[in-house]
């Protein structure tokens, strides 16, 4: 089958034939429909550590199972399914508190040989999935068995960039009825927590982002204003569109230590700020702890939104069926998986929300 393969460059995926292994008694194989193209698959292509092995990037999937193995007991042959980026084993510390996405043991899956090349050598699958191929072989606890007829398109961007933009507003940011939301950077994720901030009755939901394209969409789903960083103070933007206090949350998207600083310069006294960005490794940020601590801030970090992947993402699926959340707006184009390095400068030039493999 053909798959999508990181082999060291840190410019292009190379598209290639590969054998999948043989799977084990808690997989399931899934043929999947589509599959998004997050900036966590960029960041595996552009900055990968040194010595990160061979691996089938893409962890944003939906499709359907074709086989599951005689363990997995949740799951069976012909359920419609959404991958999810963190696989819970369901028995650790943190799965027993329900905090899934904090698990324990996920790297039991994260990183495990599931394809051999023509060479002979093996590739690993990226997130324990690999959803830049024309099937997966993954572990029960990756999947979300979902109940719709929704396109797939829509649906695999909720196994990462969807729910997890989402989750920090609803659930990592808490936020609730009047607020006023700030969403520094409206990619993927960022668009999603502006409807997030929506769906939970922000009074004010204020869009910031370098691209019009990016501030101008993000208005059509929920943000009530737009601030461009580079034509002025966007801290004092704020606190002029919050009559001088500042906002109750910033959702903080970029992951770079400028835009942590100004969230954290835009929050009103006893404001949340949500650190859901992923910076590269070694940033580092200096907060004067007398403005957190005396202004009661709160500094939150966000995996996957805070996301509990078997009971979230099916009630995201209910509300795109009501019409509450847009998941066709957040797809800006479809490609072929032979067009995959497109698909990834499209993201990292900022012209897209999402492209979408099918």
């Amino acid at each position: 089958m053909k798959a999508a393969l990181y082999t060291g460059s840190s410019e292009v995926l190379t598209v290639e034939d590969v054998q999948p292994l043989a799977p084990g008694p808690r997989d399931v194989i899934v043929q999947v429909e589509a599959a998004g193209v997050c900036h966590s698959d960029l960041g595996i292509l552009r900055h990968a550590p040194p010595g990160f092995p061979t691996a089938v990037l893409g962890h944003e999937a939906a499709g359907r199972i074709v086989e599951v193995g005689t363990e997995v007991r949740t799951l069976q042959q012909g359920d419609r399914v959404v991958s999810t980026i963190i696989a819970s084993c369901g028995r650790c510390y943190f799965c027993t508190r329900g905090e899934v996405y904090l698990c324990a043991d996920p790297d039991n899956v994260a990183f495990r040989p599931r394809h051999k090349l023509a060479s002979g050598d093996v590739a690993v699958a990226f997130a324990g999935l690999g959803a830049f191929a024309e099937r997966i072989i993954g572990d029960e606890g990756s999947f979300v068995k979902v109940d719709t007829d929704l396109p797939a398109e829509q649906l695999a961007l909720l196994g990462c960039g969807l729910s997890t933009g989402l989750g920090a507003a609803l659930h990592t940011g808490g936020v609730t009825f009047g607020d006023s939301v700030v969403v520094i950077g409206t990619g993927g994720v960022g668009m999603a927590a502006v409807q997030g901030a929506r769906i939970a009755g922000a009074g004010r939901i204020i869009a910031v982002d370098l691209v019009e394209m990016k501030r101008t969409h993000a208005l059509t789903l929920g943000a009530t204003d737009e601030i461009d960083p580079s034509a002025g103070d966007a801290v004092e933007a704020v606190r002029e569109l919050t009559g001088g206090l500042g906002a109750d949350v910033v959702i903080e998207a970029v992951g770079a230590e400028p835009t942590i600083t100004q969230g954290n310069a835009m929050l009103r006294r006893g404001g949340t700020l949500v650190l859901v960005g992923m910076p590269r490794a070694g940033t580092t940020v200096t907060i004067d702890p007398i403005d957190v601590g005396w202004g009661g801030k709160r500094i939150v970090g966000c995996v996957f939104g805070n996301t509990h992947a078997q009971r979230d993402i099916p009630r995201y699926v209910q509300l795109a069926e009501r019409g509450l959340l847009d998941l066709d707006a957040m797809v800006s184009r479809t490609l072929p998986l032979d067009e995959i390095n497109d698909a990834f400068s499209a993201l990292e030039s900022g012209e897209v929300i999402r492209s979408v493999i099918r």
